[in-house]
Formats: structure tokens, C-alpha cells, sequence
């Protein structure tokens, strides 16, 4: 190809094969121009302002020359916009008066208008918008604890809140009088928190179960209540209390031989069967009573407790047994006063979520007060001569929770 070729190839691209002739504005303009036309009518949204092409900035796009005079060079544009676009898409003819008043409103402003103006409104408006959607995610929901459990049968996950709906109204029969010592003329509250903490070891050493050591206090306590007894039997109270628990709860059985040897023989063999008769009289055979391992179990699971919360909780709850004071309140109450105790202890800040709430039915203004009383119960354990409790926790099997550091800002919180 020669160099006249070369030429009128360049000239043919310029001018387009559409035959547009003469027209000082070609194919390649006009898809820059339709670009631009497309790209403010996305930025300013269906009510654009008017849009005005800055000479200084397209006066040499492309390589074409327009003229200088705005009115001429703008009308040869709007031409060119009638002539290459459907009928659908055209913009309405604006005057050439229009364009001087707004090139004067630039001028003065001595910058473009910034099309963000309208935008950084809608910015705003979108930013309440996320706030109120953001509040309304990070708002606390309750959670399903039974949903991991549909399928597991011993979860009866169809009927356990009916059960626990049961035991918060059966829950009144296995309370006592938190003044029932006083019809005693022989023990006393320290008596009791002696034969309490004892039990505590001496079923950690048999291994025997939780549920066991719950409702042998809790037996104990029932049978005080209607029974006058004397000082040198209330060991033997404690022990047949544990032989009905097991009785209840363990699949072994300790012998009543192994009660008179762990007693160091203070008791026969008849003594307790005689006061295993007089104990089920007098507990009218009612063993089944919900005690607050019943609402720990619960409770736990609505908290999504781990390990190691889980044994800080039985570790506080087990220093309530030992208290007589505590017999004020209602199992599921302490059940619910020691997890949100261990919670406060183990991360440092007062925690109770909604779903401990929901399925504990106490807030956290009702449990602050116990759980000023549990801190302090915690801070004494290994002082004094009742450490039972604080010996079992400080065991590798007990993952050590008893040298957990108490929670003693909630006892300062006025």
C-alpha cells in the first residue's frame, strides 16, 4: 500500500462507512459522547441536571478541532445527537442561553459543579438506613438450645419444656424452711454445714453421682424440717440420706456395711435400717423431688457453657450446699444465681444473655444480690475448717476450678 492509500485509508476510518459525508463529528465522537450522555444519567439518576460539555477539556478529544464559539460548537453537538440516535433516545433541544447562564454559574464557582452533590444525600440516607438494619442484626436473639437434639431420643426434645414447666411447679415441695433450725434444740447451722461438707468428700471418694449429692442434702434438709433430732444421730441422718439417694439415682448400690465402716462404726447395722424406716415415713417415700442439679443441666445448655464453665458452676453451687442461708432460695434460682456467678468469674464482666433469661425466667437485677453471697463464699473456701468443697475442685479431674480467682468486682458494684 502506497502512501496515497495510506491516506484515504485514514480518512475513510475517520469519516466512518456510514456515509456521514461532510460531518465534522464522527463514529468514534459520537460513541464517546453517547458514553458520556449514558454515564451522568447513571451518577444523577433519573432527574439528571443539565448536562454541559467543558470546551477546555473536549476541544481537542480525538484529534478533531471544534470550534471555540460555545453556541456554535454545542448546537453542531445537539445536530449531531438528532442525526445518530433513535427518536426514543433523544434529549430535548436545550437553548444556547441556557448553556451561557450555566458556564457563568461555573465561572463564578470558579470549579465544576460536582455531581456527587445529590449523592452525598443519598449517602447519608443510605448510612441511617444500615445503622437501624445493623441494630436490628447485632440485636441479641434467642437461641434454640434443642435444635442439635432432634434427633437424639433420650433429649425429648417434644416434651422438655413441659418437664421443666412441671418442676418449676413441683420445685415448692422440695423447699424448706429457711428457719426450720430453730425448732431444734440440739444442732445447730454450723452442725449441719459440718455434716454437709463431709458428705461432699465422701461422695467425691465413692465416686458416686452428682444427681446423688443434690438429693441427699436435699433429703436431709426435708427430713430436719419435721424431725427433732438428736446431736449424736445427725451423722447417721446424713448417712441414710445417702443410702436413699443412691438408692434413687446409682446403678451401684453402696452396702450398708460400707456406711457403718466409712461412719467408724458409731452405728450398727439395725440403727440404720431402723433410721432408714423413720426417713421414709417421715418423707412420705417422696424422692422425687426436682432439686437444682435438675435446673443446672438446663441452664448450662441455655448458657452454651463449656467444660470448663460447666465445673466453675458446680464448684459455686456446691459452696451454696454447704450454706445454710441459701435454703431461702428456690433450686432453680440457685441454679441460675451459680452459672451467672461462674460466667462473671471465668470472663471478667457481668453476662447474662436473653436465652439464660428465658429459659431461667430471672433477670440479672434478681441475681446480683446471691450472687454477692456466692462470691463471697467463693473468696473463703480453702479458709477455715469447712474446705471440702474447695479440696475437690482443686483436682486435675475438676480441671482446677476451685483456684479460679473470685469475681469480687460484683461485690463492689453499689
Amino acid at each position: 500500500m502506497d502512501i496515497s492509500d495510506e491516506n484515504q485509508f485514514t480518512r475513510k476510518s475517520l469519516v466512518g462507512e456510514a456515509g456521514m459525508g461532510n460531518s465534522k463529528i464522527g463514529v468514534e465522537t459520537r460513541h464517546n459522547r453517547r458514553a458520556l450522555r449514558v454515564i451522568n444519567q447513571n451518577l444523577l439518576g433519573p432527574n439528571p441536571y443539565r448536562c454541559v460539555v467543558n470546551k477546555r477539556r473536549l476541544s481537542h478529544a480525538n484529534g478533531i478541532i471544534y470550534d471555540k464559539n460555545p453556541t456554535r460548537k454545542l448546537t453542531a453537538q445537539i445536530a449531531s445527537s438528532h442525526q445518530h440516535y433513535p427518536e426514543e433516545t433523544k434529549k430535548p433541544k436545550l437553548a444556547a442561553e441556557d448553556f451561557r447562564i450555566w458556564e457563568e454559574h461555573v465561572a463564578a464557582k470558579d470549579q465544576p459543579m460536582s455531581m456527587s452533590l445529590e449523592q452525598e444525600a443519598t449517602f447519608s440516607n443510605d448510612k441511617t438506613e444500615m445503622e437501624v438494619e445493623m441494630e436490628d442484626i447485632f440485636e441479641e436473639a434467642l437461641i434454640d438450645i434443642d435444635s442439635d437434639d432432634t434427633n437424639n431420643p433420650l433429649a425429648v426434645v417434644d416434651y422438655v419444656e413441659d418437664l421443666y414447666a412441671n418442676y418449676r411447679k413441683m420445685e415448692g415441695y422440695s423447699c424448706v424452711s429457711p428457719n426450720y433450725m430453730t425448732q431444734q434444740f440440739d444442732i445447730n447451722e454450723r452442725m449441719r454445714a459440718t455434716l454437709v461438707d463431709w458428705l461432699i468428700e465422701v461422695n467425691h471418694k465413692f465416686e458416686l453421682r452428682e444427681e446423688t449429692l443434690f438429693l441427699t442434702v436435699n433429703s436431709i434438709d426435708r427430713f430436719l424440717e419435721k424431725q427433732i433430732v438428736a446431736r449424736k444421730k445427725l451423722q447417721l441422718v446424713g448417712l441414710v440420706a445417702m443410702l436413699l439417694a443412691c438408692k434413687y439415682e446409682e446403678v451401684s448400690v453402696p452396702v450398708v456395711d460400707d456406711l457403718v465402716i466409712i461412719s467408724d462404726n458409731a452405728y450398727t447395722r439395725k440403727e440404720v435400717l431402723e433410721m432408714e424406716t423413720l426417713m421414709l415415713d417421715t418423707l412420705q417415700f417422696n424422692m422425687s423431688v426436682p432439686t437444682a442439679y435438675v435446673f443446672m443441666r438446663r441452664f448450662l445448655k441455655a448458657a452454651q457453657a463449656d467444660r470448663k464453665l460447666e465445673v466453675l458452676s458446680f464448684f459455686l453451687i456446691e459452696l451454696c450446699l454447704v450454706e445454710y442461708e441459701m435454703l431461702k432460695f428456690p433450686p432453680s434460682f440457685m441454679a441460675a444465681a451459680a452459672i451467672y456467678t461462674a460466667q462473671c468469674t471465668l470472663y471478667g464482666v457481668m453476662q447474662w444473655s436473653k436465652t439464660c433469661e428465658w429459659h431461667t425466667s430471672y433477670s440479672e437485677d434478681q441475681l446480683l444480690k446471691c450472687s454477692r453471697s456466692i462470691v463471697i463464699y467463693h473468696q473463703k473456701a480453702a479458709t477455715g475448717k469447712l474446705t471440702g468443697v474447695h479440696r475437690k475442685y482443686s483436682t486435675s479431674k475438676f480441671g482446677y476450678a476451685a483456684k479460679f480467682e473470685p469475681a469480687l468486682f460484683l461485690v463492689q458494684i453499689k
